[in-house]
């Protein structure tokens, strides 16, 4: 399992990339946590304009062994939601860190336990 070390994580196996010169960043899952859902069949995002809070659920992740939620790794409004994996969830297994990744959010307010790469990558095992 790699995890890119430009990112930063959650101990709920969300990631997130740095900001952009708007300060939206992007989200998605770690490869720990498409591993451990399997197949991803149903993608349920935040729309464009929902305000998500972090630590928060903000949209779930289905697949054929269970259903899992998704949470907010900081706060902000949701910019653009990947409509590629609404289309096809399984991007979400195939390229967790590329073309799976969820949404964009312009972050308001970051939370100071996100986890670098080699700290999620401990904290995951």
């Amino acid at each position: 399992m790699s995890n890119p070390q430009q990112l930063r994580y959650t101990k709920e196996h969300e990631w997130l990339s740095a900001t952009d010169e708007n300060g939206v960043a992007t989200v998605g899952i770690t490869e720990f946590a498409a591993n451990s859902l399997g197949d991803v069949v149903f993608a349920q995002l935040p729309a464009v304009g929902d305000a998500v809070a972090a630590g928060e659920t903000c949209g779930e992740l289905e697949s054929t062994k269970s259903v899992s939620d998704l949470y907010a790794p900081v706060t902000g409004e949701v910019v653009e939601a990947n409509q590629d994996v609404v289309d096809d969830p399984s991007l979400v297994n195939s390229a967790p860190f590329e073309g799976g990744w969820l949404f964009k959010v312009k972050i308001t307010d970051e939370p100071a336990d996100l986890l670098t790469a080699d700290e999620y990558t401990a904290f995951a095992g």
